[in-house]
């Protein structure tokens, strides 16, 4: 390198990290505080070329530093990160590999599993490879940054109102025939009138979109032809997935995400985005080098504790981030901001949640991030929502999250299934879980809609399968059926998989109608699954991670008939009555649980797992009107004494909902007859 070109970059500042566009030009910054040298190296357009390589000059307590006059939006660079390659130390610097900048707003080039990728040599893991991968390598892009938004152009659903429905961007409209086929599968697509329509008519309030952040696909998946559809290995978490762009010329994945979220807001849509921080796409010891390992190894990961050359692995995808570390905490800290104010997102759920709180200790709720969370100016607004449990030593928190953290409620999820499908639970188990599971969350001083209330998610059986079979059938996923969850309390109701049956077809309906008004009528966060609503199939997947395909992309040509409006009606119960939006503990004079002969509960009834029909009735359901949920989730109908009116006065009881048929009788005497596996709510 000529001095002329050394001489190429200014020292610039360490603040902010990244590439940041300038009056006279750009300013690189890269954490890196064990590197003995980086070069910041430029590429053509397609980032295929390599242009140049600048050193940069100054290093101020660990972040490097230089400026570039005159470059701008459009340029193209790399990393190359100089210093020891002791994996026994953790150290993995290998300047022959180009390194992505983990605060990249933009990535050219797809990672294609190839060898060239790896920081090691094949052969010997032991040493680093010398191949150099410039051609190939991930880059960023300095991209035109969205407009921040202002506090007030976020949309905040007040907790009480919340209805969280789960989707894939690209799978909820890649078969939508109301949408223009350059559209379908992209932000954009999501944004279409047609599309927000019909989130209009179901009644959610708030969009949990599942990850978005740019990812890096398993060399044993592309080998399979297959990619981690999901998204859930990132390596540029502050990119938008390009993937997800639109097919119109000149797309760019970064407005379009923003342009999604704004579309969103216009029409009241509280907005979330799944984010990844437990590990990287860079895998374990044997993965690819792509970022964050060849830049800070040892900053930036969990090493196991005398073996620094491994990682520990309590996401079961090869590494784990540290967010004890400053260097770490500040990535993370910084991605969340940026997808608040430049994007426009008004929360997250976070993957793997106990991760993000534990040190050499484990997990702690009082966790370096936890607390730079609570009092970061910009993300104590938004929701959080965790996923309260990962693999490692103590890994499920459920309830364990300070305030005002939000958690999926896996045991809720359980309990309805076994309630309604298979048996198993009692009365007093299934209350415990309609009533908001104070269990887990009052102890840390949270009322029921901490709980986030799902029967299906986006892992595990969709609704229509959960009732259609009792085996998971994953051999599209290339794991010989062994991956996916062996326990998933599903019902086949007579015959594995698709069934013309009308008695069959019959009861699975039902089932899944019980399920619903359930969810919606239970104290807590409700959240849907997309898909669920029309009758979508993955063909008994449950765990179609890798399908981006018909198996996950939404049937809507196949829609059924009805569910949509059943669960729209359904949600509309809720939000007419207050008591069941409470975010407090229901107290005994405001519920009352019966028999079916009409009697209070109680001794052994509660603990019974066979005949378990029984009533709850709310005296003032919050509407000015008395409120009575009927459940027989048994396999014969049984009757039910109807509490009397006030002083002697007439029953009045007026059915306003029944899972098993939509045909109402409005008007209810003294007692009821519910059939096998329902559901009915009645008011007066």
């Amino acid at each position: 390198m000529s001095s002329a070109e050394a001489a190429a970059l200014g020292p610039g500042r360490p603040w902010p990290l990244g590439a940041s566009v300038q009056a006279e030009g750009l300013n690189f910054a890269l954490a890196a505080p064990d590197a003995t040298r980086v070069e910041l190296c430029l590429f053509d357009a397609e980032g295929r070329i390599e242009l140049r390589r600048l050193a940069l000059p100054c290093c101020s307590h660990g972040i490097w530093h230089g400026f570039l006059p005159g470059a701008g939006v459009g340029l193209v660079y790399g990393w190359r990160v100089h210093g020891p390659w002791q994996p026994a130390q953790g150290h993995r610097f290998n300047p022959a590999k180009v390194l992505l900048d983990p605060y990249a707003r933009e990535v050219v080039g797809r990672y294609d599993g190839s060898e060239l990728f790896l920081g090691h040599d094949p052969a010997q893991p032991q040493r680093p490879d010398a191949r150099d991968n410039a051609a190939v390598a991930l880059k960023a892009r300095v991209a035109e940054e969205p407009p921040a938004l202002a506090p007030e152009e976020h949309v905040h659903v007040p907790a009480a109102d919340t209805v969280l429905y789960e989707l894939h961007v690209r799978g909820a409209t890649m078969r939508h025939p109301g949408i223009a086929e350059a559209l379908r599968g992209s932000y954009l697509g999501v944004a279409q009138p047609v599309f927000l329509e019909h989130l209009r008519r179901l009644g959610v309030t708030t969009l949990s979109l599942m990850p978005l952040a740019h990812r890096a696909d398993e060399a044993r998946l592309l080998k399979l032809g297959l990619s981690n559809y999901w998204g859930y290995s990132p390596i540029a978490w502050f990119a938008p997935e390009a993937r997800y762009a639109s097919r119109e010329p000149g797309a760019n994945a970064l407005m379009e995400c923003r342009t999604m979220v704004d579309a969103l807001h216009a029409q009241g849509f509280e907005v979330l985005v799944d984010v990844v921080f437990n590990h990287s796409a860079e895998l374990d010891e044997l993965g690819p080098t792509l970022s964050l390992r060849g830049i800070a190894n040892r900053h930036y990961h969990h090493l196991r504790p005398g073996h620094a050359a491994q990682y520990e692995n309590w996401s079961g995808c090869g590494n784990v981030l540290n967010l004890a570390e400053p260097l770490t905490l500040r990535l993370v800290m910084d991605a969340l901001r940026w997808w608040v104010q430049h994007l426009g997102v008004d929360g997250f759920r976070f993957d793997l949640a106990p991760i993000l709180g534990r040190d050499a200790q484990g997990f702690s709720a009082r966790a370096a991030f936890f607390a730079a969370v609570a009092q970061d100016p910009v993300l104590a607004r938004v929701k959080l929502v965790a996923e309260p449990w990962d693999i490692g030593p103590g890994g499920y928190q459920l309830g364990r999250f300070p305030a005002p953290w939000q958690e999926w409620n896996d045991r809720y999820r359980d309990t309805l299934r076994a309630f309604w499908l298979v048996g198993g639970v009692s009365r007093g188990g299934f209350v415990h879980a309609l009533a908001g599971s104070s269990e887990a969350f009052r102890p840390t001083a949270r009322g029921p809609l901490a709980g986030v209330n799902f029967v299906t998610a986006h892992d595990g059986f969709n609704l229509r399968d959960l009732v259609s079979y009792r085996q998971r059938h994953n051999q599209a996923n290339g794991e010989h059926n062994r991956d996916g969850h062996g326990h998933n309390l599903s019902t086949n109701a007579g015959v594995e998989g698709p069934s013309d049956d009308p008695a069959v077809v019959a009861l699975r309906l039902r089932l899944r109608r019980a399920l619903l008004a359930t969810l919606a009528l239970s104290l807590g966060t409700p959240m849907l699954l997309a898909g669920d609503e029309i009758g979508h199939s993955q063909q008994g997947n449950n765990n179609a991670y890798c399908q981006d395909n018909e198996i996950t992309w939404l049937d809507w040509a196949g829609a059924e008939a009805g569910l949509a409006g059943y669960l729209a009606q359904c949600l509309a119960l809720r939000r007419r009555h207050a008591r069941l939006r409470a975010d407090r503990w229901l107290g005994d004079e405001e519920v009352r649980w019966l028999h079916p002969d009409g009697d209070a509960l109680a001794g052994h009834e509660w603990e019974r797992v066979d005949r378990r029909a029984f009533a709850a009735w709310l005296p003032d359901g919050g509407a000015g009107c008395e409120l009575l949920l009927l459940f027989n989730p048994d396999a014969e109908p049984h009757r039910f004494t109807l509490p009397a009116g006030r002083e002697g006065a007439a029953h009045g009881w007026r059915l306003v909902l029944r899972s098993d048929m939509d045909l109402l009788a409005p008007d209810l005497g003294t007692e009821a007859v519910l059939p096998a596996h329902s559901l009915w709510v009645a008011e007066r």
